[in-house]
């Protein structure tokens, strides 16, 4: 028989007793951790562990805020700060109206014919008022005394590397395509916009004002007017700006011209004139003509009574081709007729050559409207009757 069968096992039953106590003396702990945080809960929430991490920085600075007191501003220097705030000046509201100073002229000329054309550009132009630069293909003599009655002359940069295939054109199309670009780069300040024109051109400077403050010179603008013949809108284009009537560029759209015209001008050697390469370059740059119908081409001859008496209701702005049209006052010659016009214009520009509506009660003629075709003198029309009195 065995007798270790029946022998005690103090081992075992030793372990077992160790594994009770120790779970007893767990939960004793545990048991007293958490009766701390129940007995012991605090009152404020904001004293609370956050959630989750990401939000600590959150409730931190919500808390700076909350906690942290105000900067007091002591009585004394109170109204000192609120004096100093009234006495600050305002910031000065800009002029947004458009001024002479504003429009800086390009006049494309030709010394040889010089003598005659300097005469037109003498009629409208102001000295110490508009801007502008005359650019001619070579020097010309100016005397003393009309210095100062004329814009400022200036040789037009060499185009011989540019090619030019027409062949019914001249090369002189390269040179004054430039204008606006060689205007631009003498780097005058203030410059709102840019006007192109010949020398056998005349400008109605108020009404080129007039017309020009309608639009916001901080975009991209090419304004002008096609010509009256059908045949040369034919030829050339009804979207163009025709040159000798004159056209205007704002400054932003002046820039981005004088960037890439040399290449531009490249591209098409087989234009004829200046003011198509310059329409070419401004469909490259996706600029559309503004259309406005007081800039005068006049590619036509003879009498301009016709086409002056149905000017359309705008401002008259400029004429052109005055060598090759008639006098407008008869019995007095080119320059002289247009004198009397400038001096007409003195009174009234945004009327001239407008048709105008006047009604007299105490006339011979019964109360019937009166139409003034041209209110510089020209002719008067009468409605309610088949005649035509001439106005000396």
């Amino acid at each position: 028989m065995n007798s270790s069968a029946h022998r005690p096992s103090f081992g075992f039953s030793s372990l077992r007793h160790t594994i009770t106590w120790f779970l007893i003396l767990v939960l004793l702990i545990y048991s007293l951790y958490s009766s701390k945080f129940i007995l012991n809960k605090p009152d404020n929430p904001d004293c609370s562990v956050p959630a989750s991490p990401h939000l600590s920085a959150k409730d931190n600075l919500e808390k700076d805020d909350v906690l942290t007191p105000p900067t007091n501003t002591s009585s004394d220097q109170e109204p000192a700060r609120k004096t100093a705030l009234l006495a600050a000046p305002f910031p000065e509201r800009q002029d947004t109206t458009l001024q002479l100073k504003h429009v800086v002229f390009g006049i494309a000329a030709s010394s040889s014919l010089w003598e005659s054309r300097k005469e037109y550009i003498k009629l409208w132009w102001r000295p110490n008022e508009t801007r502008g630069v005359v650019w001619l293909d070579s020097t010309v003599n100016v005397s003393k005394e009309e210095e100062g009655a004329l814009p400022e002359l200036r040789i037009s940069e060499d185009t011989s590397s540019f090619k030019y295939t027409h062949r019914q054109g001249k090369r002189s199309a390269l040179r004054i395509s430039r204008v606006v670009s060689e205007t631009l780069r003498m780097g005058m300040e203030d410059v709102r916009w840019f006007v192109m024109g010949d020398d056998d051109t005349v400008f109605v400077v108020e009404n080129v004002l007039r017309v020009l403050s309608k639009y916001d010179h901080n975009q991209y603008y090419y304004i002008g007017s096609s010509s009256e013949s059908h045949i040369q809108n034919i030829f050339f284009s009804y979207a163009m700006a025709y040159g000798g009537g004159g056209f205007a560029i704002s400054y932003p759209l002046a820039k981005e011209l004088e960037t890439m015209q040399d290449r531009c001008i490249q591209r098409y050697p087989g234009l004829y004139g200046s003011d198509d390469r310059i329409q070419a370059c401004m469909a490259e740059l996706g600029v559309p003509l503004t259309k406005e119908t007081g800039f005068h081409q006049y590619d036509v001859y003879g009498n301009l009574l016709g086409l002056l008496g149905a000017h359309p209701v705008t401002p008259l702005v400029s004429l052109h081709h005055l060598d090759v049209v008639d006098p407008i006052f008869p019995g007095l010659d080119r320059v002289e007729s247009l004198r009397r016009l400038f001096e007409s214009a003195e009174h009234d520009t945004a009327s001239i050559v407008q048709q105008s509506f006047c009604y007299d009660k105490d006339s011979h003629l019964g109360g019937i409207v009166v139409e003034f075709c041209l209110p510089v003198g020209k002719q008067l029309c009468t409605y309610g009757s088949v005649a035509a009195e001439k106005v000396k």
